[in-house]
């Protein structure tokens, strides 16, 4: 693995993670307005949703780089298909690990405002994967990301037969 990938892969994981925790700061302001409260016993639950998304993104991050050759980065994406670790359960695991972390965070703040957030990235990183990044995927990879596609859910790993036949 080119040591330059694997920096390139940490910085931008790093300013995506620098983007959503700015924009949770420009919204929490709004719990005030919002008056909605988040009762305390969540903090403990929302840490523990926090850490199992930050450990899923590094796992994806680590499967992009080794397996790859790439970065999760649309303009810099891996050379090669990655299909392995989380990518054998769901086609999104890095989506869902940062949804995770937003959505713990929020938990752990008590912010309702980060919350709505939180739901505002998963419907943007819907959109994104329905109208780019599949189509994209498609073209790029041809039929073996179609039969990837049969075998592995989009956001809930499929049961079954199916599944069984992961790569």
């Amino acid at each position: 693995m080119p040591i330059f990938v694997a920096i390139r892969a940490a910085i931008y994981a790093t300013a995506f993670i620098a983007l959503w925790a700015w924009l949770a700061t420009l919204v929490q302001p709004f719990d005030t307005i919002l008056g909605i409260g988040i009762p305390p016993w969540v903090v403990a639950i929302g840490i523990l949703i926090a850490a199992f998304g930050a450990m899923l993104l590094i796992t994806c991050v680590v499967a992009f780089v080794q397996s790859g050759q790439g970065t999760p980065a649309p303009f810099d994406p891996p050379r090669e298909f990655v299909a392995i670790g989380p990518y054998l359960v769901v086609r999104n695991p890095m989506y869902i690990g940062a949804f995770s972390v937003i959505f713990g965070a929020a938990l752990a703040l008590r912010s309702v405002s980060i919350v709505c957030l939180g739901l505002a990235f998963l419907l943007a990183a819907h959109l994104f994967v329905v109208l780019y990044e599949e189509p994209s995927l498609q073209r790029r990879f041809g039929s073996s990301y179609a039969d990837y596609k049969q075998r592995v859910g989009r956001w809930i790993p499929k049961r079954g037969r199916q599944a069984r036949g992961a790569i």
